[in-house]
């Protein structure tokens, strides 16, 4: 039996972990690791280091270990830098590679360093067990900078770092709940811009085919879900979104229609067999394949459109349904080139 997936810990318990080190060197210790309280209200043990003590201050840092999760974020050193100070409790800075934000819609008010609501009350609840009540946190993370333009960070409207993060205080391995987190807050984002009218798309393929499509889309209107569809549909019609137009290969967005909407691979079967019984039962001329795409290759040039139409109307139902508004579907290739299409697109 393979080994279980190591958990990891976030970027918010790394500076709850550091500041509570940084605080107990204050008082004359100096410790190589600390106990820290998670959201949850579990605890972990954390490897820390002091590195500098001055008048007033103290910093300490604790690397990132994201376990197995494949985290952009893994390995970085989290700095921080206490100032215990008499004024009204604990507040936070954003040092360098730590973002601040700059468009409403988040957790985090515009202005704000991007430290996450449950972070901030993590290392607050871990200053309050070695008597700091209150300080000024300062974060950095060296090469966070070069890091967030990796992420989703510069779509949030997060810009000079990384986010600190963790609603759990944990990793978890391939963590559907982080993607589906980022998702939401990729609506939040756009509908807080002002926008009711959104593209979404599995990833690259499908944002490329929706940039040929539509050149000047604006960004907060073209949302990237990954597979979390069913999070980002629900979270579009709770906000009032008006219409929704999906753009991606037939092999992801044809789960939709198969009623999987969360898409991953390991959460729902391929959807081929599926595509391939509905293709016969339309009467198309389908050849039994291994992918969809090998479906499609498969059929005489005339009748490749007409099975793009006829998925995409499918899709386009499931879709209407969960959203509640108008919607449309464009599927492409993975060169990103319209195969089919069903709906409304002059609005877009």
């Amino acid at each position: 039996m393979a080994d279980a997936l190591r958990d990891g810990r976030t970027t918010g318990s790394c500076v709850a972990a550091a500041a509570k080190a940084a605080a107990l060197a204050l008082c004359g210790e100096m410790p190589d690791s600390v106990e820290i309280p998670l959201p949850g209200g579990t605890r972990m043990h954390v490897p820390c280091r002091v590195v500098e003590i001055g008048p007033g201050f103290a910093v300490a840092v604790v690397r990132k270990d994201a376990g197995d999760d494949p985290d952009a974020t893994h390995g970085l050193e989290v700095f921080v830098r206490l100032e215990p100070d008499d004024g009204s409790g604990i507040r936070f800075a954003a040092g360098a590679g730590v973002g601040t934000v700059t468009k409403p819609g988040l957790q985090v008010a515009v202005g704000e360093p991007a430290i996450n609501p449950a972070p901030r009350r993590q290392a607050t609840q871990a200053l309050a067990e070695v008597g700091v009540e209150n300080a000024l946190v300062t974060v950095s993370v060296p090469g966070g900078e070069e890091v967030a333009s990796r992420t989703f960070n510069p779509r949030l409207g997060v810009v000079g770092g990384i986010s600190i993060l963790g609603t759990s205080g944990r990793v978890r391995p391939f963590s559907h709940e982080a993607v589906e987190a980022t998702v939401r807050s990729l609506v939040s984002v756009g509908l807080a811009a002002g926008r009711t009218e959104f593209v979404l798309t599995p990833g690259h393929v499908g944002a490329n085919g929706a940039r040929m499509l539509w050149p000047g889309l604006a960004a907060e209107s073209l949302l990237e879900v990954s597979n979390a569809w069913g999070a980002a549909v629900d979270a579009l019609r709770a906000g009032g979104a008006r219409r929704l137009v999906a753009v991606g290969h037939p092999g992801k967005l044809a789960k939709l229609a198969a009623g999987d909407w969360d898409t991953h691979s390991g959460k729902s079967p391929p959807v081929v067999d599926w595509v391939y019984q509905q293709g016969v039962a339309a009467g198309f001329s389908v050849l039994p394949s291994g992918t969809v795409e090998g479906l499609f290759a498969a059929l005489p040039e005339s009748e490749k459109p007409l099975l793009g139409q006829f998925l995409s109307k499918l899709i386009v139902s499931a879709l209407a349904s969960r959203a509640g508004c108008p919607c449309a579907v464009v599927l492409v290739d993975m060169r990103g080139e319209a195969i089919g299409q069903w709906g409304e697109l002059s609005w877009v």
